[in-house]
């Protein structure tokens, strides 16, 4: 009898998904890359995928068929997050909760153990110029449920499966030197800070590297810099023969990733206007120079980047 009701319950989800055909399917193996029906790890659901719409409901769930995460996206893919994501565990239990704005955490976070005990209360602050929020730590329990942060103040100490941190926090900010550990890639990291603010930083590799950075995060940029970018898309697009004829206009968005390298990568059509404009517009971008990559923590990093193109009559 339990068998039969596990059944059921896995297949419910998909039963629903199925009757619905502007929905979308998209399977995920253990790492969250793009895996087939029969060996996938998780699965997400978008809804009215097939409709041009602002918003899209993301939901993504457990191999169960237990919701593991919801919230809403810009664009069909779920990289461009909006407004409030929940995450659960598999025992259904709430895991996290964050608040977007134009896909940058903003507003208040909440975390909680896999045992329903809280861990962590803290307001993601977007700063002017910085390139990401910085998140304001008002309480922290560990995993003990000793109450470590009180008020914004206390030593906040924490080993996840990836990676551990370490450092003081004052009025709710990293204060002083923070160690950090990415269990990953075998990267150490100290920081210095002061009333947040970031001022320096080390990183370690596992064959004992050492790399200084005086930033965090820096974001990806054409050598020549982004008017050029956009000069060279104006004066190379070419309106095909069959949109002009059929008088087509409008917006159409790519999306493509700047390797660590720089180069231009898998390109792909966001929002379509057809007609070969798609593809000419794929060719325009991958034809140009390279990049200067995005750099965390001083080191390379692949990001994705999203264009709008402005096609008139």
């Amino acid at each position: 009898m339990k068998k039969t009701f596990y059944f059921l319950l896995v297949l419910l989800p998909m039963f629903l998904f199925s009757q619905n055909a502007s929905d979308k399917i998209v399977y995920f193996d253990s790492i969250g890359k793009n895996a087939s029906k029969e060996n996938h790890n998780s699965y997400r659901i978008i809804k009215d995928y097939h409709i041009e719409k602002d918003l899209y409901q993301i939901k993504d769930y457990y191999k169960s068929g237990v919701l593991k995460m919801e919230g809403n996206s810009k664009t069909k893919d779920g990289f461009s997050k909006e407004g409030k994501y929940v995450y659960f565990y598999e025992n259904r239990n709430k895991k996290r909760e964050e608040n977007y704005i134009k896909s940058r955490l903003n507003g208040s976070f909440l975390e909680w153990y896999e045992n329903g005990n809280p861990k962590l209360i803290g307001e993601y602050v977007e700063y002017e110029k910085e390139l990401s929020s910085d998140l304001k730590i008002y309480d922290f329990w560990n995993s003990k449920n000793e109450h470590a942060v009180k008020d914004g103040n206390g030593l906040f100490e924490e080993d996840r499966e990836n990676f551990s941190t370490k450092g003081i926090l004052k009025n709710a900010l990293k204060d002083g030197e923070w160690k950090d550990f990415n269990k990953i890639t075998k990267y150490q990291y100290i920081e210095t800070y002061n009333k947040g603010k970031f001022i320096s930083g080390k990183s370690i590799s596992a064959n004992g590297i050492e790399n200084q950075y005086d930033a965090r995060d820096t974001k990806p940029l054409p050598k020549k810099g982004i008017p050029d970018f956009y000069k060279f898309i104006g004066a190379n697009f070419v309106k095909t023969k069959e949109a002009a004829a059929n008088k087509i206009a409008g917006k159409l968005i790519v999306q493509f990733v700047i390797e660590k390298d720089g180069k231009i990568v898998e390109p792909k059509i966001l929002k379509s206007l057809g007609y070969g404009l798609d593809e000419e517009a794929i060719r325009v971008i991958t034809n140009y120079e390279n990049w200067i990559p995005a750099k965390q923590r001083g080191i390379p990093v692949r990001v994705h980047y999203t264009i709008p193109i402005t096609v008139t009559n």
